[in-house]
């Protein structure tokens, strides 16, 4: 084999390997990094400073940093301002520590959950796949079209809109809504 063809064999091999595995997308501006934990690369974001702020709030970074492996569906701070008026800042409050916890243990899966994963559960359970969280409750994972959406115990509705952000205990997927537990 001549020098060019090995020079050109290379550089399509280098450029296959490349696309066969694609960066995690960013979030919130951010880069992501699979060698970081959740909390790590979270606190980079400027779309889930709200979601960090309640993390710290109810005592939940040392979790969220541990071994996993974790799925977490991750609100954005736009999720969050579509709370009735004050929800924030009341939970917030270190007297609704618990509820806060409760919301967003609900958030949180222990397993390492891929996309394509929970749409294969979603086929295999005809269309809605229950999903147990580390707070206790039972959420519903479904398909709208091409997007997973996670249906809380109170019929609202979430839409993943950045899945697979691999990370280095687990796995995180925004969405659009924060889900809540049947109070």
């Amino acid at each position: 084999m001549t020098f060019a063809k090995t020079l050109a064999t290379t550089a399509a091999a280098a450029l296959v390997a490349g696309t066969a595995f694609a960066a995690n997308p960013e979030v919130g501006g951010a880069a992501m990094y699979e060698d970081k934990n959740i909390v790590e690369n979270a606190v980079n974001s400027a779309d889930h400073t709200t979601l960090v702020a309640a993390v710290q709030a109810a005592g939940l970074v040392e979790t969220l940093s541990g071994d996993g492996p974790f799925t977490v569906f991750a609100p954005t701070n736009a999720a969050f301002e579509a709370l009735p008026d004050g929800t924030v800042e009341t939970l917030l409050m270190p007297e609704n520590k618990d509820q806060l916890t409760k919301i967003l243990t609900c958030h949180v899966v222990a397993a390492d959950a891929m996309s394509a994963a929970i749409g294969q559960m979603i086929m295999d359970d005809d269309g809605a796949h229950p999903i147990q969280t580390v707070g206790g409750c039972v959420f519903t994972a479904k398909m709208m079209g091409n997007d997973i959406v996670i249906e809380d115990e109170n019929g609202g509705m979430a839409k993943v809109t950045i899945a697979d952000v691999k990370q280095s205990n687990g796995v995180i997927h925004v969405v659009d809504a924060v889900l809540l537990p049947k109070m």
